[in-house]
């Protein structure tokens, strides 16, 4: 049911709940923080992390700031920087974990098969008839031979 004509008590309201953080250096200050405690802890960084150091209760309201025209360098930058700690951990003894949270960041395993210089990988497949087993026999005498 649509409010009463003349209702004056949502005047003004765009609905929602104001933001968390209404000015960038605000935002930035949070994030660089989140990143000088994680390495005086030695604690990895993650997108949660940061969205929990940041006061928010979802990874969504923190990516949400990304739609943001003055927020949105803040937060690429910051989810870069977990991704960069990631891509370290690759070369580590233990990679599964960090392979699967770079996956989440959209990497992918590619297999490039190319041939001499980078050209296309040349194959053939060559199909012989043997009419008796005698040929067999004899074929693997010569093979052995020139070995």
């Amino acid at each position: 049911m649509a409010a009463p004509k003349g209702n004056q008590n949502a005047l003004g309201n765009e609905g929602g709940r104001p933001p968390f953080y209404d000015d960038p250096l605000k935002l930035q200050i949070a994030c660089d923080t989140y990143f000088q405690d994680c390495k005086r802890d030695k604690t990895p960084t993650t997108i949660t992390g940061l969205a929990l150091a940041l006061g928010f209760s979802t990874r969504k309201s923190l990516l949400d700031y990304e739609d943001k025209v003055e927020f949105v360098n803040i937060i690429k930058k910051a989810k870069l920087k977990v991704e960069c700690e990631y891509e370290k951990r690759l070369s580590g003894n233990a990679p599964t974990g960090a392979i699967f949270a770079l996956k989440n960041m959209h990497w992918q395993d590619r297999q490039e098969l190319t041939g001499a210089d980078g050209k296309d990988l040349n194959t053939r497949i060559t199909i012989e008839l043997i009419d008796s087993p005698d040929q067999v026999k004899k074929e693997d005498a010569s093979s052995q031979e020139s070995l």
